[in-house]
């Protein structure tokens, strides 16, 4: 079983978590002047890399807190966890 470290509660299962997609998307400052092609684009197109991945985790059956994680999307490893809010860390192809 993977074990996934929380940043509110340390290592738990896998199964106490819900990936939420790829982290740092911004909301657009007002969405009513988004034409439909650039909302779309917002809601529904992301990144789709082969290696490191910046992605939002939900503690669902934990804090139910929200953070990010940078998982190698190869290996399915997730390097390191940190925070909502947090800056991306600086990792390197090789993770470290």
């Amino acid at each position: 079983m993977l074990l996934i470290t929380c940043p509110y509660c340390g290592p738990r299962p896998e199964i106490e978590f819900r990936g939420g997609g790829e982290a740092h998307i911004a909301r657009p400052a007002d969405p009513s002047q988004l034409d439909d092609a650039q909302w779309a684009a917002f809601l529904f197109y992301r990144t789709n890399p082969r290696g490191m991945h910046a992605e939002r985790w939900l503690h669902a059956h934990g804090c139910q807190r929200w953070f990010n994680a940078l998982r190698d999307t190869v290996s399915d490893r997730i390097t390191v966890t940190y925070r909502s809010g947090e800056p991306r860390p600086a990792i390197d192809k090789e993770g470290a």
